[in-house]
């Protein structure tokens, strides 16, 4: 398997799309990047790690200067500034872009198909599963009721299209976009993923 195999993966809320991930991470021994990568983004920026967690798969405009410590060094002095999304994308992509060349890796969420289009061997994989099953599942993580859940999962997959959508210039979800979309629902987490590597294995074998 080349070392620099580099999947990158789309998840609907509480499609246990992270556990796959994680489960491909150490399938092929593949460096899985999910929040870490507001960490990368903010050293090689400099900038502070909650500009990028305040814009994490959301794209909300910045209307006001920040009264904040921008810059993550301690000896930088505090001072305002604006700093756009675009800016934010624009880091967090060269952070992507940093990870892939050092070695294999899994990137989740963060338009990472998009970002890594140029690169070989990438596979890019949408996760869904069943509305009922996802409810469920963010319930008993979130330890709130169904009612609740829906709720939460409306509202962060409406922040997650409009944030890939619109860097993208493609949409959310969407087959075409994707290597393969699966649902998880049908054959559980751990035989998604084993279903996956398969998949990954006869792809790269191919390219």
């Amino acid at each position: 398997m080349n070392e620099h195999l580099i999947i990158n993966i789309g998840r609907q809320l509480g499609s246990g799309g992270f556990d796959i991930a994680r489960l491909l991470a150490a399938e092929f021994s593949a460096r899985l990047l999910d929040k870490e990568l507001l960490d990368l983004a903010a050293k090689e920026s400099g900038f502070s790690q909650k500009l990028f967690k305040s814009s994490d798969e959301h794209r909300s405009f910045i209307h006001h200067f920040f009264p904040t410590r921008l810059f993550s060094s301690p000896c930088d002095s505090f001072y305002e500034n604006k700093i756009s999304p675009e800016s934010l994308f624009k880091f967090q992509s060269e952070a992507i872009r940093k990870a892939a060349e050092e070695g294999a890796c899994v990137i989740v969420g963060r338009c990472g198909d998009y970002i890594l289009r140029d690169f070989p061997n990438v596979v890019n994989i949408f996760i869904t599963a069943d509305e009922a099953q996802r409810i469920a599942r963010i319930s008993k993580t979130k330890m709130c009721d169904s009612n609740t859940a829906r709720r939460l999962i409306e509202k962060k997959e409406a922040e997650r299209s409009r944030y890939y959508n619109y860097y993208t210039g493609k949409t959310w979800g969407e087959a075409k976009s994707y290597d393969i979309c699966i649902n998880s629902s049908i054959l559980g987490i751990e035989n998604t993923a084993t279903f996956l590597a398969d998949y990954i294995r006869m792809v790269t074998k191919q390219r």
